[in-house]
């Protein structure tokens, strides 16, 4: 067999950070052209994998039994690592006989310092691994399938991970997102439920929806410079949380208002209403980061936002803050020129970013039908 070849793409939050990570509360992504390629090719007694992002050596793995055995401990592959146990679980279910392989991974998701952009390079790297573990024992899934699983092996190494990223790097394009309850499904796996029993269940919450790309308004991504941790973040507030639940639980109402005006706006191609919910949802976090005292816009962030605002686009940061990337959204023909030059003043840098198209429909039967709640 020949190298089996796949590549995801990065993603960006517009809206609904934080609040996604509780079942059912919608998010908006949208799937850039950034990429993760994962190389899987066919070998014999042991596999490898080896990355530009970790280092030239691979990691050698091979198996004890059932039981995938490292020569060495290396954290930054859990999530592949991950991906491959949960694939292999399925196989096994299936009867398919357990093969080896080497994977080699390349990523655009980082600068030439091997800094993070913050375009969800776990989410990209453990979507493409699954698709080319997909095509090599020939398991046949569908792209709802295909998100399932990949967001399987993620809970287990990010319990907090809400999947949004993951759901972005997989059907491309704009999407609103909600979670499913991530706690229930790895309670399952750690009761021993099959991985192809959780894939043929509908998942309470679950909504992925494709939505149009809007023509009034053109996207625009700066970078802070400063990689931040969405984990530490995520996990931070989940901490805190139950300290200001009141506080908590409007901020979760007001971004549900928040992300479904702006899915209405967007449907409408409103641009004045689609910047007017860009302003609210970073109202929502910096009134998340006051209560909770979790620290999301930055003064480098604050800049980049300020820069927007002068020429009439509305901006905040995108994902988990706290540095990366932050997004504006601009009338089409608006003086780009004066905010990239603020931009410069202030060494924030525009990453040339276009949006990854999505799925076609007839691959994805229409996404409106992964719809679960």
């Amino acid at each position: 067999m020949s190298a089996i070849v796949s590549r995801a793409p990065g993603k960006l939050f517009i809206a609904g950070e934080y609040a996604v990570v509780e079942p059912g509360h919608p998010s908006v992504l949208v799937a850039v052209d950034r990429y993760i390629t994962v190389t899987l090719t066919p070998s014999e007694g042991k596999g490898s994998i080896s990355s530009d992002q970790y280092g030239k050596l691979p990691v050698v793995w091979r198996r004890q039994g059932r039981t995938m055995v490292l020569d060495h401990d290396h954290r930054p592959f859990d999530y592949v690592l991950t991906v491959i146990q949960t694939v292999e679980r399925l196989v096994t279910e299936l009867g398919i006989p357990l093969r080896f392989y080497d994977l080699a991974i390349t990523s655009e998701l980082d600068d030439v310092n091997g800094r993070k952009f913050g375009l969800g390079s776990s989410a990209a790297v453990t979507v493409a691994t699954v698709r080319v573990l997909d095509e090599l024992y020939g398991l046949g899934l569908g792209p709802l399938e295909q998100f399932k699983l990949a967001l399987l092996a993620t809970v287990q190494v990010a319990p907090m991970a809400s999947g949004g990223d993951v759901a972005a790097s997989l059907f491309g394009g704009w999407i609103t997102y909600s979670a499913p309850d991530r706690a229930e499904l790895r309670r399952r796996l750690d009761a021993g439920a099959g991985i192809g029993e959780l894939l043929g269940e509908e998942w309470t919450h679950l909504n992925v929806r494709n939505l149009r790309a809007p023509s009034s308004v053109e996207l625009l991504v700066g970078w802070t410079g400063e990689p931040a941790s969405t984990t530490r973040l995520v996990d931070e507030l989940q901490g805190r949380k139950q300290r200001e639940e009141s506080h908590y639980a409007e901020f979760l109402e007001g971004s549900r208002r928040c992300v479904d005006g702006l899915v209405a706006a967007l449907a409408r191609d409103d641009a004045e209403g689609v910047k007017t919910r860009i302003r609210e949802a970073r109202a929502l976090l910096a009134s998340l980061s006051a209560s909770a005292g979790v620290h999301i816009e930055t003064p480098e962030l604050a800049q980049l936002c300020a820069a927007a605002e002068s020429i009439g686009a509305a901006a905040k940061s995108s994902g988990a803050g706290g540095g990366d990337c932050g997004i504006v959204l601009a009338d089409t023909g608006a003086p780009i020129g004066e905010l990239l030059r603020r931009w410069e003043h202030h060494d924030i840098r525009r990453l040339d970013l276009a949006v990854h198209p999505p799925l076609p429909t007839e691959v994805t039967g229409a996404i409106p039908t992964v719809r679960a709640d």
